[in-house]
């Protein structure tokens, strides 16, 4: 998906009002990691769609935000900040579902990796030097 675009994030499978903790992590370009994490309980279905559910507290954020997990992101250093200069290449979100609730999370039940694009398929990126201006100028296809 485009990095500006909302992420629709829902599990399926579990048990009935079961207690689980997502996490999400990405590292940016120099190597540096980023977390979030928020605890949840399924539905009597054993479904969860975060537009749905809110988040308990606990977790990096409470409450009723389906994009919470993104926007939460901390670095594990002090001060670091989430950059991208390489708008080129997309940045690799992993999502886990770990059992229950707790300072240390219960085993793993699923994950996935996705990729979230700056730049939409077509899109050009050309180069400007003129005199003492330096840009980049996108293109759409």
């Amino acid at each position: 998906s485009l990095f500006d675009q909302p992420l629709a994030i829902a599990v399926q499978g579990l048990g009935p009002r079961q207690q689980v903790t997502l996490r999400t992590s990405l590292r940016d370009e120099t190597g540096e990691l980023f977390q979030a994490s928020a605890h949840y309980q399924a539905g009597d279905d054993g479904e969860l769609d975060l537009a749905r559910c809110p988040a308990l507290p606990g977790g990096s954020f409470s409450g009723l935000e389906p994009m919470g997990l993104l926007w939460a992101l901390q670095p594990q250093k002090p001060f670091w900040r989430l950059v991208k200069r390489d708008v080129q290449s997309p940045f690799l979100l992993q999502l886990e579902v770990f059992e229950g609730h707790g300072e240390r999370p219960g085993r793993l039940l699923a994950q996935a990796q996705h990729e979230r694009a700056f730049l939409r398929d077509g899109v050009r990126r050309v180069p400007v030097r003129e005199g003492r201006i330096r840009a980049t100028l996108f293109l759409p296809p």
